[in-house]
C-alpha cells in the first residue's frame, strides 16, 4: 500500500471436472521489511495429484527465489532442473507466472507458458516494453522467459490466468480455437466499462464463469482466473473493550464519530461508551442467526455492533479456515467477516480495560484476553489476505 493506490489482489479456480484436486497453485506473500508483495500461480503439468504436486513445488520454489531476489532467468533454470519427472509423458514440465510487486514502485511480471497477462489502464491495454531471457531446461533445450516491467497507476488492473481460460470452449461452434486472450480483453474492456469499480474478486469470478460456461459447465482442463487491481483503499474501524482509564471513554468515542469507512464495535461496555459519549441508541437485537453467539444489535452510524471476546474468537476461526470455497452466513462473527474481507486498510482499537469475567477459570480455555486474540487476527489478515493492519491500545 502507498499513498496513491492499495494492491488488492484474488484469484478464482475450477478443478478439471474428473478431479477433485486442482493442478493450479495460487500463492501470495507479503514481505513487510520491503514493502513488497509476490505472487504466484502456477499450472502443473495435466490435472489431478501429479499436476498438484508440480504445481505446488513450482510456485514454493518461485514465490521464495523471487524473495530472495534471484535473477529471473537463475529461478526458471532451478526449477525446470527441480520438479520431478512426470512417469507418463517423461517430462518435468509446468508453467508459472510470477508478479514482484513493490508497493512504492514498479510491478514486475515474470511468464513462463502461461497465457500473457493483460494490462488494463483507462479501458484499454497497456504494452510495456517486454524482455525475452532465454534459459536452459532440463533435457538441455532453450526456454524462454517473458520479462515485464511497469509503473502501475491508481485504476490499473492485470489480467493472469492459467490456460484453461483462453482455451476454454476449444472445439465448440462458438471458439472452435479457444475463447482466446483478444476475446478475453474485450470481455474484461465490456465488463469495466459496465462496472467501473468492479473489485478484483468480482472480476475474476466472472471470468472464472464465462469460461466455464463455453466448457459446458464441465471445465475441461484446472481453470485459474486472477485480478489485481490497483485502487483507492476501503477503510474499516474496528472498537473492542473499554479504554484502560474511564478518562479516555470520549476520546474513544471521538475516533468513532470522525472516522471515515465502515465501523465496527465489538462489546457490550464498548457499544455503552460510544452510545453514552455520542449520545446514541443501542437496539438491541433478538435474533440468534448463530447459536453460538449472542445476536447482533444497532448503534445509529455504526455499521455492525457485536458481543466481544466470544464474536472475535470466532473471527479468528473462520479467517483461519476461509477459502473460496467457504460460505460465510448471517452470524454476528460472519458479518463481521464480511466487512473485513471488504476492506482494505483496518485500524483496530483495543481497550485494555481487564474483564473479571474472563479471568474465570471455568470458562474455555481458548477465551484468551482480548488483546492475545486481536493480534492473531491481525497476524493472519496480513499474511493470508494481504491487509494492512494497524492496532492501537487504549
Amino acid at each position: 500500500m502507498t499513498g496513491k493506490f492499495f494492491v488488492e489482489v484474488d484469484c478464482q479456480q475450477k478443478n478439471h471436472y474428473k478431479e477433485r484436486i486442482c493442478g493450479d497453485v495460487f500463492l501470495t506473500h507479503k514481505v513487510k521489511e520491503e514493502n513488497r508483495i509476490i505472487i504466484v500461480l502456477s499450472d502443473g503439468m495435466g490435472h489431478g495429484i501429479k499436476a498438484s504436486v508440480l504445481g505446488t513445488l513450482t510456485a514454493t520454489m518461485a514465490l521464495n527465489f523471487t524473495k530472495e531476489h534471484k535473477a529471473p532467468e537463475r529461478t526458471a533454470e532451478i526449477i525446470m532442473k527441480t520438479l520431478p519427472e512426470c512417469s507418463e509423458r517423461k517430462m518435468n514440465y509446468s508453467t508459472f507466472t510470477i508478479f514482484d510487486i513493490e508497493l512504492d514502485g514498479k510491478t514486475t511480471i515474470l511468464e513462463y507458458d502461461n497465457p500473457e497477462c493483460i494490462i488494463i489502464r483507462d479501458r484499454k491495454t497497456l504494452e510495456p516494453e517486454v524482455k525475452n531471457i532465454s534459459f536452459n531446461s532440463c533435457n538441455g533445450g532453450n526456454k524462454t522467459l517473458r520479462v515485464t516491467s511497469f509503473q502501475p497507476r491508481k485504476g490499473d488492473r492485470i489480467i493472469f490466468s492459467s490456460d484453461g481460460i483462453p482455451q476454454s470452449g476449444l472445439g465448440t461452434p462458438q471458439f472452435p480455437f479457444g475463447w482466446g486472450n483478444d476475446n478475453l480483453t474485450r470481455y474484461v474492456i465490456d465488463v469495466i466499462k459496465q462496472f467501473p469499480q468492479i473489485s478484483a474478486k468480482q472480476l475474476s469470478g466472472r471470468i472464472l464463469n464465462m469460461a466455464y460456461r463455453h466448457d459446458g459447465f464441465q471445465s475441461k482442463d484446472d481453470t485459474s482466473c486472477g485480478v489485481i487491481y490497483y485502487r483507492e483503499p476501503r477503510t474499516l474501524l474496528i472498537c473492542t473493550g473499554p479504554p484502560f482509564e474511564q478518562e479516555d471513554d470520549p476520546k474513544l468515542a471521538e475516533v468513532v464519530n470522525t472516522f471515515q469507512g465502515k465501523k465496527i464495535i465489538m462489546g457490550a461496555t464498548t457499544g455503552d461508551i460510544i452510545a453514552r459519549e455520542l449520545h446514541l441508541q443501542i437496539q438491541d437485537g433478538f435474533v440468534f442467526d448463530d447459536p453460538e453467539l449472542p445476536p447482533i444489535s444497532k448503534i445509529e452510524g455504526v455499521d455492525l455492533y457485536t458481543e466481544g471476546i466470544l464474536t472475535l474468537n470466532k473471527v479468528e476461526k473462520i479467517l483461519k479456515a476461509y477459502n473460496q470455497t467457504y460460505n460465510l452466513n448471517k452470524g454476528p462473527a460472519d458479518e463481521v467477516v464480511k466487512l473485513i474481507l471488504e476492506s482494505d486498510e483496518i485500524q483496530i482499537f483495543v481497550g485494555t480495560r481487564i474483564n473479571i469475567a474472563h479471568q474465570d477459570p471455568n470458562l474455555p480455555v481458548e477465551l484468551e484476553i482480548r488483546r492475545t486474540v486481536v493480534n492473531r487476527i491481525a497476524n493472519i489478515l496480513e499474511e493470508k489476505f494481504l491487509k494492512k493492519i494497524k492496532i492501537k491500545y487504549i
